[in-house]
């Protein structure tokens, strides 16, 4: 299976110290299965920091590894999914609240957040939340790789440009 992950700079190893906390599925390396999708990343981090340019690194592994590795999926937006996002997104320690390898799942969207936080707030009234979630993308789901063990079942391809 081949996963990408976008960022603003090319590096060879990866580094967990390196990931940001409080993400949807905690500290970890995220990864997608859609090339387009981690160009997206790649141009989002570019312009957060306001530094680098967008690109995408290309890794490979084998679907066996999967039985390897302790590994959490979710298929769609559940409760389940929204209360394991909200868990990690709330970690105020520097330790993961879960013990999973690998969680797969859907990508928890900041925009449809931000739509929902200006509606509770008056900002917006409800035919434009409904206009502008209607705008929103479906499902695209994250691959995050949150333990050495399951880094090491990640193989480098070459750069993609």
């Amino acid at each position: 299976m081949k996963l990408y992950h976008g960022s603003n700079i090319e590096f060879d190893k990866i580094d967990l110290a390196q990931s940001k906390p409080n993400k949807d599925f905690g500290k970890g390396f995220y990864l997608s299965a859609d090339y387009e999708q981690a160009a997206k990343m790649a141009q989002v981090k570019v312009e957060q920091l306001e530094a680098g340019s967008p690109v995408v690194m290309a890794y490979e592994i084998e679907e066996t590894a999967f039985n390897e590795l302790k590994v959490l999926r979710f298929d769609s937006y559940t409760e389940d999914w929204a209360k394991f996002i909200l868990m990690n997104r709330n970690n105020s320690s520097d330790k993961q609240v879960h013990d999973y390898d690998i969680v797969i799942g859907p990508i928890a969207d900041d925009r449809v957040g931000l739509q929902l936080w200006k509606y509770e707030n008056h900002s917006i009234d409800l035919p434009t939340l409904v206009q502008n979630l209607q705008y929103m993308k479906g499902i695209t789901i994250q691959y995050f790789f949150g333990t050495e063990r399951a880094i090491q079942f990640l193989k480098r391809h070459e750069r993609v440009k």
